[in-house]
């Protein structure tokens, strides 16, 4: 593990264009070295704005979709399509434009398919264990979007899911809606070779800040417990406007 490295962006769409860039080039690098590679996608307003400028990219060429595995950080428990899901806008932006096997799209379990979260969870945590032959497969790249609050895919402060040893979890009284939700752990999370956390906006401010004081607890600062092998906070100005103007470096 490495201590996190911020990268700035000057704003929201030079920063989805610069990890879209930045992914090919992990996924690319990870086929060459293995069979698959594994990607952990992630929803929200910046994760999305990457997954649009993948799908347009002509660099999107360069994967081999036949040899990678998507799965997803965290799932709003709805049924499969519904416009507020992680999965639906990713299928919509990339997935249906590529050409990937659909067993190679790990989605998660909504309660059409899962009679409760809680099963949603076992079977994912399940479909993870077979991938990884017995361990769960180790991540090439883990996308993360940040909440104001510093919660990472659906692990928010003072929940009891930031301390849970199982890789996949349900959550309920979510703070932010939907309510019910399920989320994969840090033990999940962390088993990765590089993790980014994507950051957008002045409401993103504090929680970079607080993300990246080396005293903060992932606890109470859920981003904090983030610990790849490598792992990046991706921002553009507005999100790193409370960091000292010389922290972190400048984006390509």
């Amino acid at each position: 593990m490495t201590v996190p490295e911020l990268v700035r962006y000057l704003d929201a769409d030079t920063l989805a264009e610069a990890a879209a860039g930045r992914l090919v080039a992990a996924v690319v690098e990870a086929q060459e070295q293995r069979e698959f590679a594994h990607v952990v996608l992630t929803g929200g307003g910046i994760g999305t704005a990457v997954l649009s400028a993948l799908g347009t990219s002509p660099a999107v060429a360069a994967i081999d979709w036949q040899r990678i595995h998507l799965w997803w950080g965290d799932e709003r428990y709805l049924p499969t399509g519904d416009l507020e899901r992680n999965d639906t806008s990713a299928h919509e932006l990339l997935i249906d434009h590529v050409a990937i096997p659909r067993e190679h799209v790990h989605s998660i379990n909504g309660p059409d398919r899962s009679e409760t979260p809680e099963l949603s969870a076992q079977n994912y945590e399940q479909l993870l264990l077979t991938a990884g032959s017995g361990v769960i497969p180790t991540f090439d790249v883990v996308l993360l979007g940040i909440g104001p609050d510093a919660h990472v895919a659906s692990l928010f402060p003072e929940y009891p899911q930031t301390h849970e040893d199982r890789f996949v979890v349900a959550v309920h009284n979510s703070p932010k809606p939907p309510a019910t939700r399920v989320t994969l752990t840090f033990a999940a999370l962390n088993t990765s070779r590089q993790a980014w956390i994507l950051a957008s906006g002045e409401s993103k401010a504090e929680a970079i800040r607080l993300a990246l004081d080396p005293m903060a607890g992932p606890r109470q600062i859920p981003a904090s417990g983030i610990r790849a092998l490598h792992t990046l906070f991706l921002a553009d100005s507005s999100a790193t406007k409370e960091l000292p103007a010389d922290f972190g470096r400048p984006g390509a």
